[in-house]
């Protein structure tokens, strides 16, 4: 069964949250289609906050990025796939998804895409550790660890 891509999207947006919740944070969907971050999500002080940018894939494919990489932000990204059926999810920092994505050219126009071997490492699968619990300060992993 074919998902709709706003089913798609909302899955792995309320996969996102459940796991981030999960780890202690008390986490808020922004409003969806706005451009921007996808998730507000505050530590149980309120004395932290992060944003996160949620993509969502129905299967293991590039994750579209648009025309520019200035529409990265956020501090964090996750990325969830095969969502109908076993969703997996990979965290990945915003410098790290404009170090690693693909830049397309056709036709004159530009676009820009984490391909699936970009996101799809052990480093950054289930890597929530990175996040951090919403009492901790949040431990990162370095792209290049020198």
């Amino acid at each position: 069964m074919k998902l709709e891509s706003q089913i798609t999207g909302n899955i792995g947006l309320y996969f996102a949250c459940y796991k981030l919740s999960r780890l202690g944070w008390n986490v808020m969907p922004t409003a969806r289609n706005a451009r921007g971050i996808d998730v507000v999500a505050y530590n149980k002080d309120g004395t932290r906050f992060i944003g996160v940018q949620v993509k969502a894939l129905s299967k293991r494919n590039p994750v579209p990025i648009g025309g520019s990489l200035e529409k990265v932000m956020g501090d964090f990204w996750i990325v969830v796939n095969n969502v109908a059926k076993e969703p997996g999810a990979f965290i990945l920092l915003p410098e790290e998804v404009r170090a690693l994505a693909h830049r397309g050219d056709k036709d004159g126009r530009v676009s820009y895409w984490l391909q699936p071997n970009a996101y799809d490492r052990p480093e950054f699968r289930d890597a929530w550790q990175r996040i951090g619990h919403g009492n901790d300060i949040a431990l990162t992993i370095p792209l290049d660890p020198e």
